[in-house]
């Protein structure tokens, strides 16, 4: 069986939230993730990388994009990956609403 995009989404961040837009992109083959794509894009944050404030990827590897810089992450799972790109867009978010909303 060849390989399958099985998530393609898109996300809309509210203006009340913080703005910006969610990517999810996954492919599996015979049940397991072989390539990913998640991104954080927020032009307000960052406007480098065409907006790209956080993402994680395997295209050349695993790794992480934060404001411009890659990083290499060592892959034990895509659920694991996957948790740290939420737990990190959120904490991003936070942190720029607690400086622009004060």
């Amino acid at each position: 069986m060849p390989e399958t995009k099985i998530i393609d989404r898109t996300f809309m961040v509210s203006r009340k939230r913080g703005n910006g837009t969610l990517r999810y992109e996954v492919w599996e083959d015979n049940g397991a993730v072989t390539r990913y794509n998640l991104a954080y894009i927020n032009h307000l944050i960052y406007s480098g990388d065409n907006g790209r404030v956080i993402g994680y990827d395997n295209r050349h590897g695993h790794h992480r994009h934060f404001k411009g810089t890659v990083d290499p992450v060592e892959m034990t799972s895509f659920e694991e990956i996957e948790w740290r790109f939420e737990q990190e867009w959120t904490m991003v978010l936070e942190e720029y609403n607690a400086q622009h909303n004060s």
